[in-house]
C-alpha cells in the first residue's frame, strides 16, 4: 500500500481513461515500474518527475505532479532508440519492483541519447550504449549469464557453435547457422568487467545474444518500437 509515497521517475507510457484522466506507467527510482490514474495531461516522456502515488490495488491514484528539468526532444535514431528503452521497461518489467541499476542505467543513456547526433561514430556509440542498458536490465531481472560453460556445464571452445536458450544457455550444436553463436565469440565475454565499454567482438555477440533473449520473454507481441525503426530505415 502507498499512502502520498513521493516517487522520482519517467513516464515510459500513457493512454487516455475516461475523460479527463489518464493511465500512467511510470519507471520510478524506488519502486521500478508503477502505474496508475493522473487526472491531468501526462508529463512529457524522458524528463524526471516528482508525484505522489496512493493506493492499494495495481493501480495507485497520482497527485502533485512536478516536472524537474527542461523538455527532452529526441530526433532520428535518438527518437527511436528512446521508444524502444520506454517499451522494454514496460513489457519486461515486474510490477512495483525496484530496479536501482536500471533506474541508473537509463538516466544515463537518456544524457548519452541527447549527445547522439553530436558524435562522430553516431551509430557505434548507439549499439555501444544500447547493448550496456539491456545488459543491466537483464541482470536485474535475473537473467545473467556464465559466459564460460555451456548448458552441459562444460567450459565453452572457441572453435564449437552453440544455440542459447533462455532458461539453458548455451547448448552446443554441429553445424554453425544465423541463429548460432561462435565458441570465439561467447568466450570474448569472459574478460569483460561491469562499466566498461564493449569491445566490437562483443557487441557482435550482444547484439545477436541480448535480441534472442528479449524476443523470448517478450513471446509472440513483437516490440513496436522495433518495427516502426525498421520501417524508417527502409523509406
Amino acid at each position: 500500500m502507498m499512502r502520498n509515497e513521493v516517487l522520482h521517475g519517467y513516464l515510459i507510457h500513457h493512454r487516455k481513461y475516461r475523460e479527463k484522466s489518464h493511465i500512467v506507467h511510470l519507471f520510478t527510482q524506488e519502486y521500478g515500474r508503477v502505474d496508475g490514474i493522473l487526472r491531468q495531461i501526462p508529463p512529457p516522456q524522458y524528463q524526471p518527475i516528482r508525484i505522489q502515488a496512493t493506493g492499494k490495488s495495481e493501480l495507485k491514484n497520482f497527485t502533485k505532479l512536478e516536472i524537474l528539468n527542461q523538455p527532452v526532444f529526441f530526433h532520428g535514431d535518438a527518437f527511436f532508440a528512446g521508444f524502444y528503452l520506454n517499451e522494454i521497461l514496460l513489457r519486461l518489467c515486474t510490477l512495483e519492483e525496484a530496479m536501482p541499476q536500471t533506474f541508473e542505467q537509463y538516466q544515463l543513456i537518456l544524457l548519452q541519447l541527447q549527445q547522439l547526433a553530436l558524435h562522430e561514430q553516431a551509430a557505434l556509440f548507439l549499439r555501444q550504449i544500447l547493448r550496456q542498458f539491456e545488459h543491466v536490465l537483464l541482470q536485474e531481472l535475473g537473467y545473467a549469464i556464465d559466459f564460460s560453460v555451456d548448458a552441459n556445464q562444460t567450459a565453452v571452445e572457441a572453435l564449437q557453435h552453440y544455440q542459447f536458450q533462455l532458461n539453458d544457455g548455451f547448448l552446443p550444436v554441429r553445424q554453425a547457422s544465423r541463429s548460432t553463436l561462435s565458441g570465439a565469440l561467447i568466450t570474448s565475454m569472459q574478460s569483460y568487467e561491469d562499466g566498461r565499454d564493449f569491445s566490437l567482438e562483443q557487441l557482435q555477440l550482444l547484439g545477436k545474444l541480448y535480441r534472442q533473449m528479449i524476443s523470448a520473454l517478450l513471446g509472440d507481441r513483437p516490440l513496436k518500437s522495433r518495427q516502426l525503426w525498421i520501417q524508417s530505415t527502409q523509406t
